[in-house]
């Protein structure tokens, strides 16, 4: 009898085993398969909310002072002295008729609705069933507001589609844009390996008009999707984004016109004419591509009839490798090594110089701005 009962929990036990792994499976599909929208609030009011900080810390400052026992001079000793019996006087108007104490409670204002909004997660993720956009109508009428940038993407891919996430260092070149948007005004401006698009959203917000290029028919109808979201935040500066295909293997521009997001004689004419500003975000996984990025970089600015500036954001990702067998990170190294030998290229025929720009910007988006992240600048110029 005791073996019997044994054997049926081991049964069960298994039986369970399995059901647990089916859920994973079905739990990472969803993650695979499934498309999200998510709505990121730009943080407008950073600035504010430092300065009323300092304000409060100030203040907090001197009621220390004060219980201190700090040597005060007679002006302040009269001001102390005053704030007690206002507060005594005040403290026996709010005693009712049994002496208990009334508590009368500060109406609540709009900063601190305003703080307290700081404080709540910006990341709102829904789950989109394609071919039913109709369910989300009223949603999207409600988030016209211009401090929303909505996009749709996903929580997990094969290698090959990891553009249909959402990355970090997508988020810290936004943030720039917007920190600098006085000097990305009325630009012309070309974005590598766009993924998911949120960059060119951004940037579209400022410049005059944005390139937003990728590979791969299903990865560029997301990202004119999100471009289609957010044309709300674009329509105030008249900003226009063109969602096209660039593909880094090829030496030219894709011009067939069967293809969905074929570029045309007249924009490709506009983007070498017109072009100061070219951006990339965590595009720097694979040493194949990285080096093919650097080489359609240096084809591009070199038919650029201005001089051009290049903004290349990365994030470092440490892994542990058995062939050192120690803690690497080798796309980065191989990215870095790329970028000096392009900054020692003498051929005569281009310039480049190369500046790391330091990450303490304000903070536009709700991210975790990671010691990872980096940001480099390239100025590009034409020496024949």
């Amino acid at each position: 009898m005791h073996i019997k009962m044994s054997c049926i929990w081991k049964l069960a036990y298994r039986f369970c085993s399995c059901l647990v792994l089916i859920f994973i499976f079905f739990l990472l599909l969803l993650c695979v398969l499934a498309v999200f929208l998510s709505h990121f609030k730009l943080l407008w009011n950073t600035d504010n909310s430092a300065s009323e900080k300092s304000g409060r810390e100030s203040t907090a400052e001197r009621e220390h002072q004060y219980s201190s026992g700090d040597e005060l001079c007679d002006k302040d000793r009269n001001n102390l002295k005053n704030e007690r019996e206002s507060n005594t006087e005040g403290l026996e108007a709010l005693l009712d008729d049994d002496g208990d104490l009334e508590v009368v409670r500060r109406p609540r204002s709009t900063s601190d609705l305003e703080a307290e909004d700081l404080s709540r997660d910006r990341v709102y993720p829904v789950i989109l069933m394609k071919g039913k956009e109709d369910d989300f109508e009223d949603e999207e009428q409600e988030c016209t507001c211009t401090d929303v940038v909505k996009i749709e993407h996903t929580m997990a891919t094969p290698l090959e589609d990891v553009g249909k996430q959402v990355w970090r260092a997508a988020f810290l070149l936004a943030d720039y844009v917007l920190f600098k948007r006085d000097m990305f005004r009325c630009c012309t401006v070309l974005e590598l390996g766009a993924g998911t698009g949120v960059t060119s959203i951004i940037m579209g917000t400022v410049a005059s008009r944005v390139y937003c290029t990728d590979v791969g028919d299903d990865l560029l109808a997301m990202c004119e999707q999100n471009v289609a979201l957010n044309k709300h935040l674009m329509e105030p500066g008249g900003g226009e984004i063109k969602v096209k295909e660039l593909d880094w293997l090829k030496d030219e521009f894709c011009t067939d016109p069967e293809a969905l997001f074929s570029w045309s004689e007249e924009e490709i004419a506009d983007l070498h004419d017109h072009c100061t500003v070219i951006m990339a975000a965590d595009v720097f996984y694979d040493d194949d591509l990285t080096d093919a990025l650097f080489r359609t970089l240096y084809r591009i600015t070199h038919n650029l009839k201005k001089s051009c500036t290049v903004f290349l954001a990365i994030e470092k990702r440490l892994n542990f490798t058995l062939r050192h067998m120690d803690i690497t990170c080798e796309a980065y190294s191989h990215f870095r090594n790329t970028l000096n030998d392009l900054e020692n290229l003498q051929d005569g025929k281009m310039k480049y110089i190369v500046e790391p720009i330091k990450p303490d910007f304000c903070q536009f988006l709700s991210y975790e701005r990671i010691e990872q992240l980096e940001l480099w600048k390239i100025t590009a110029d034409q020496l024949t």
